[in-house]
């Protein structure tokens, strides 16, 4: 059994696998490191030295996706992607689809990184910074998988010129205004001034959303899916969200208002009928 480690880098990881391809290693004779299960008869076996005779010929697109694939956090997260290269480049391109036992797991992953990745432009909070050096902008993020890299190049044309930048328990990026800088291994005072910022205008954002929170149309299960409970903790409106789901199932929801709004009175505005009378 060959064990190799890439460092959680998919270059370093196709660079092997390139190696691996090229003497057909069968994947049942090659894991990785750090891929959360202890291999037993791991050895100290390294790569060839030098390349093999075989030419493996894959589609551009599956590279694509296989590096998309690469982000996810999770068991053979390295082995996997690799019995698909395999299977591909032998003429098995049933490995990438759905239907194959193989492929639905790697559609699955792949899935699960797109989604994460929005997670990230729905649920980042930038908050203004005072400094005049450094980021204008920071956020803390907790993403379940390696996504932030790629899918944080989103906000460089939504902020503009400003510097910003996100942190999370695993790594960071920094924008300084021309360039995205990626830290795999996130600074603690990076971490530290995400986690720390005050954000002036907190107060009033609380203060309309918990007047436009809409009980009437509230179903807890479904907001759950668009909007995970491992989230809130980091949302600025998270903190309310409890209260306002038990406030709606203990009334609320009769009313469809808030309770602020539903005593007040209000003029009320005549149909037709009204207007027209019930007639002498």
């Amino acid at each position: 059994m060959i064990t190799l480690d890439c460092d959680d880098l998919f270059d370093t990881w196709r660079q092997q696998a390139r190696w691996l391809l090229s003497h057909e290693v069968d994947p049942s004779l090659v894991s990785w490191a750090n891929e959360g299960v202890a291999d037993l008869f791991a050895s100290d076996e390294g790569l060839p030295d030098t390349q093999g005779p075989f030419q493996a010929r894959i589609p551009r697109t599956l590279l694509d996706t296989l590096e998309r694939a690469a982000c996810y956090r999770g068991d053979q997260r390295w082995s996997l992607l690799y019995e698909v290269l395999w299977r591909v480049s032998h003429g098995d391109r049933t490995a990438m689809l759905a239907g194959d036992k193989l492929g639905s797991e790697f559609q699955r992953r792949i899935k699960q990184i797109q989604r994460e990745s929005h997670h990230l432009h729905a649920f980042v909070r930038f908050v203004a910074t005072p400094q005049e050096e450094g980021p204008q902008y920071v956020a803390w993020h907790e993403p379940a998988h390696d996504i932030l890299h790629r899918a944080s190049e989103h906000f460089i044309g939504r902020m503009g010129r400003h510097r910003w930048m996100i942190a999370t328990p695993r790594d960071g990026v920094y924008y300084d205004g021309e360039q995205l800088i990626h830290q795999r291994r996130c600074p603690v005072e990076w971490q530290q001034l995400a986690q720390n910022a005050d954000d002036p205008h907190g107060t009033m954002w609380l203060t309309y959303y918990s007047h436009t929170f809409n009980p009437a149309r509230l179903n807890p299960k479904v907001m759950q899916g668009h909007l995970p409970a491992r989230f809130w903790k980091n949302l600025p409106e998270g903190a309310l969200i409890p209260g306002l789901i038990t406030q709606a199932r203990t009334g609320k929801q009769q009313d469809g208002q808030a309770s602020g709004i539903k005593g007040r009175g209000g003029k009320r505005i005549m149909s037709g009928a009204d207007e027209r009378g019930t007639g002498a």
